[in-house]
């Protein structure tokens, strides 16, 4: 069996986005595509475990991990959806989920190995809380609460957010929790970053990194880490937490949280110069540092 250093898990989505300009371009998307694609960027071992349609399997072909390091399951309908975003910064967006693909659970991975098992959810019911707890039996949970968190009405497919009732009973068994700001807020009532992160920490998540326009924020219970985003452009906004997350908790298996912290940010920071999942290289990320970070 191979062995990894994370196990990605999460529904490839087929896009529809609509710019502030009325464009609109349909694209392959989901978290596990841009977290896969960072990591892998930076040259760690990633496993994506994902589902779509047979009838999209094309989609497919967009990951740029190894192809043998794709686990795909095939459910009736794959997730799809769309997004309208009103603002060139991509900061106010709607969605509405125009399908779902059916949830994970663990005979989904019990037979791939690796020291993270990151879910990578977009929607709540992509997996059970369950699915959180026999991971965490497994090797370190990463959980982006985006898919905990995002909710979609089955009538109308608007997309909308709401508290994780079983949030206390399940951060315990998390060693990396993401969010972004305004999800920090629904979770613990806090606008302040710092003290949200705080909060979280204090209910059993053992590194809890939130995301911002501005600046990416980690915190282990002891220290606060903030590294500023230094993108020239935004054409490539979509997927910037995914890409942060993954980036930062791969690195994190053999660095300090300070240069995991600047890996990640500026990882993120190049790939939303360009649309898509993150195709640069270590070599890439390490020349923007030296550019934009020193």
């Amino acid at each position: 069996m191979k062995k990894y250093d994370s196990v990605i898990i999460g529904h490839l989505s087929k896009d529809i986005n609509i710019d502030h300009e009325d464009n609109k371009v349909e694209i392959c998307g989901g978290a596990v595509l841009y977290s896969s694609a960072s990591a892998y960027a930076l040259g760690h071992k990633v496993a994506a475990v994902t589902k779509i349609s047979r009838d999209d399997i094309d989609c497919l072909s967009s990951f740029t991990i190894p192809k043998d390091d794709i686990y795909v399951g095939f459910c009736e309908k794959s997730t799809s959806i769309k997004n309208k975003y009103f603002t060139a910064d991509k900061e106010r967006r709607e969605c509405k989920c125009i399908s779902q693909g059916s949830p994970f659970n663990f005979k989904d991975i019990e037979n791939v190995e690796g020291e993270i098992y990151h879910l990578a959810g977009l929607i709540y019911g992509d997996f059970s809380d369950e699915l959180i707890k026999d991971c965490s039996k497994l090797g370190k949970v990463a959980v982006d609460v985006q898919g905990l968190l995002r909710h979609a009405d089955k009538q109308s497919g608007d997309m909308y957010f709401e508290d994780w009732k079983t949030k206390k009973e399940l951060l315990p068994y998390i060693t990396f929790l993401k969010t972004d700001a305004a999800e920090a807020e629904i979770l613990t009532g806090e606008s302040d970053r710092k003290r949200a992160a705080e909060i979280l920490y204090s209910w059993g998540a053992k590194e809890i990194l939130i995301t911002h326009n501005t600046e990416v924020l980690a915190f282990d219970g002891k220290e606060f880490y903030t590294c500023p985003i230094k993108s020239r452009n935004l054409s490539g906004r979509t997927g910037r937490g995914d890409t942060t997350f993954a980036a930062y908790i791969n690195e994190r298996l053999n660095s300090d949280i300070k240069t995991a912290l600047l890996t990640a940010t500026a990882t993120v920071s190049l790939k939303m110069e360009t649309p898509g999942a993150f195709k640069g290289t270590r070599k890439d990320v390490e020349e923007y540092i030296r550019e934009f970070y020193k």
